[in-house]
């Protein structure tokens, strides 16, 4: 269901570039497909769209949620270190009696949040989501008012912000402030589910329904294949683990995305459902093994398989952190699988549920960044400076609920809690402890540690990962740990008419698509001797898109060229991949 709200008076700027979808977005269709894949209930309302927008000395202006103030598509087109948002709704029919959810995405930095001028939450941190569970707040009939107080000081405060910079440039972009994922309302019962932790093993689903309000309940959980049949079934009290062994079990991976369907039920000590909602997974494992002369390797559901992907951004021209459509969102994780990728590293960034979504759908394997701390590149902390009290504590609690937050997404197979010492401390410390949340992925504790002369190899993780530009590095088996090449490469080339005001920058410049592509040929030729002779277990090229200033992406910033010929690409790609596996 979407709400109504519609302004026939909002008109955004034009943006530096447009994308093909660009166009397709308004006020009465602002990315409204539902936004949580991995826990579906059929009743919510959709609160995105036009919103009141109040800044300190400007009054009246209007912006269309969930893109952020900076954005061309939210009608603002600029940053604001103080946003006050404010709309009105109306519960829908057949909700009297239920509690309601009041749901957020993601809101940078820190947001405060009313309901009929009662607080209902606070909330620090721009890349998780949080709930308000505002029955108590909601008046019995006609409009409800919503205001929400977001406070964002871009990479002058202490909380992570990836590449946010409030002077972007070079490798720092546009920051991205406020409301940037879905806002939406779902009603439950008194004793709901509000999440579900699912690990896919090799043979069954180990399921942890988190509930709210389930005392003396039982929790169900059914899983069946796509077409419907039930292949497995189990029920224990509610909040704890079940564990479901699924007969002829069909792993998921790149060749063969195969997901399998859930539903999770409460049901109360009469045997009523109080509570209903689907999900899916995928039964896949990630672990290092030996090849065939003791070299330690990254193996997906046994079998040595090598990682070859794109560096993922996640900018947008129009949207800056948040894609036009949905389906501009999956059109970047469809052309990595064109360009004969099987996986893709999601650059200290969080994406919204539907992004994971679809590299669960299409099979990307993900390596997930936790979005650093503010720094300057120019001259980064050392392990003797490392970043103030205040920061490191909400790094911390914001990379434990990220963890919490995407434990059950079947395509992330391995957590980067830093990455080439941006804002890095005590790394061997924080690596063991993302290992012990989420023991079933892989932890790179530093990517690029190498060329990160500040923060010596700490020796943590699973994963050794060398950055060399163009590249790619020659690392070699130090220890226990994997080899990586988790940034290479950066080719450029400027398209007039495709490129972002400023000057454009890459880590080498090809004057025309042939040279280009000839380029990665011959990088790709020089790949696969390291994989072969060093035992290499995974690739990051640089990068899917351009942005912003740098034009070293596959495809352009507004995803209308794809610069070099992707069929050549793919061809070397998949070649490298068949090295490097069993």
């Amino acid at each position: 269901m979407t709400s109504s709200v519609s302004d026939p008076g909002w008109q955004p700027p034009r943006p530096p570039l447009d994308t093909p979808w660009t166009g397709q977005v308004g006020p009465d269709n602002a990315l409204p497909e539902y936004p949580r894949p991995r826990l579906v209930r059929r009743r919510w309302l959709n609160l995105n769209g036009v919103w009141e927008y109040t800044t300190p000395g400007r009054y009246g202006e209007r912006i269309l949620v969930p893109y952020p103030p900076e954005s061309a598509l939210s009608g603002i087109g600029r940053h604001d270190d103080r946003m006050w948002y404010r709309r009105t709704f109306e519960l829908p029919d057949g909700w009297e009696g239920d509690r309601v959810l009041l749901h957020f995405g993601a809101v940078d930095q820190v947001a405060r949040v009313w309901v009929n001028n009662q607080l209902v939450a606070t909330h620090e941190g721009g890349y998780t989501a949080f709930t308000a569970d505002i029955s108590g707040a909601l008046r019995t009939e006609g409009e409800q008012e919503l205001v929400v107080r977001a406070e964002d000081t871009g990479d002058r405060g202490t909380f992570p912000v990836g590449k946010q910079a409030n002077d972007p440039g070079g490798i720092l972009y546009t920051q991205a402030s406020g409301i940037w994922q879905t806002v939406w309302l779902e009603p439950v019962g008194p004793a709901y589910v509000e999440r579900l932790d699912v690990a896919g093993e090799r043979t069954g689903f180990a399921v942890t329904p988190r509930v709210s309000g389930a005392q003396g309940h039982r929790a169900e959980v059914v899983v069946t294949e796509p077409g419907g049949a039930e292949v497995a079934r189990a029920t224990g009290p509610a909040g704890d683990r079940l564990w479901l062994p699924v007969p002829e079990p069909r792993s998921w991976s790149p060749a063969d995305p195969y997901l399998y369907d859930l539903t999770v039920r409460l049901l109360a000590a009469d045997g009523r459902a109080a509570d209903e909602a689907s999900s899916y997974a995928g039964l896949r494992t990630i672990e290092l093994v030996p090849d065939g002369q003791g070299r330690p390797r990254i193996a997906l559901n046994g079998r040595i398989t090598f990682l070859h992907g794109p560096l993922d951004q996640g900018y947008w021209p129009d949207g800056i952190y948040t894609a036009p459509t949905d389906e501009a969102l999956r059109f970047d994780l469809e052309q990595t699988r064109q360009a004969g990728f099987n996986c893709v590293r999601k650059h200290v960034k969080v994406e919204p549920e539907r992004w994971y979504y679809w590299a669960d759908r299409l099979g990307l394997l993900v390596w997930q960044d936790m979005p650093n701390l503010p720094v300057l590149l120019d001259n980064p902390p050392g392990p003797q400076a490392p970043p103030v009290r205040q920061a490191r504590l909400r790094f911390e609690a914001e990379l434990a609920a990220l963890i919490g937050q995407l434990r059950g997404v079947t395509s992330i197979i391995g957590w980067v809690p830093f990455n080439e010492g941006w804002g890095e401390y005590d790394t061997a410390r924080i690596a063991a402890e993302v290992k012990a949340a989420d023991p079933d992925r892989l932890v790179v504790a530093d990517s690029g540690v190498n060329c990160c002369h500040s923060h010596p190899d700490s020796g943590a993780g699973d994963v050794y990962d060398d950055h060399t530009y163009v590249g790619p590095g020659r690392p070699e088996i130090r220890d226990r740990r994997a080899l990586a090449a988790g940034e290479y490469g950066g080719l450029g080339l400027v398209l007039d008419g495709h490129s972002w005001p400023g000057q454009p920058q890459a880590y080498e410049m090809a004057t025309d698509a042939e040279r280009l592509t000839g380029r990665y040929a011959e990088m790709s030729r020089d790949l696969a001797a390291v994989v072969r002779d060093n035992g290499l277990s995974l690739a990051i090229y640089t990068q899917t898109t351009d942005v912003e200033n740098e034009v070293n992406g596959l495809l352009s910033y507004d995803r209308r060229v794809v610069k070099p010929d992707l069929t050549v690409v793919a061809e070397h790609n998949r070649a490298v991949i068949d090295i490097g596996s069993d």
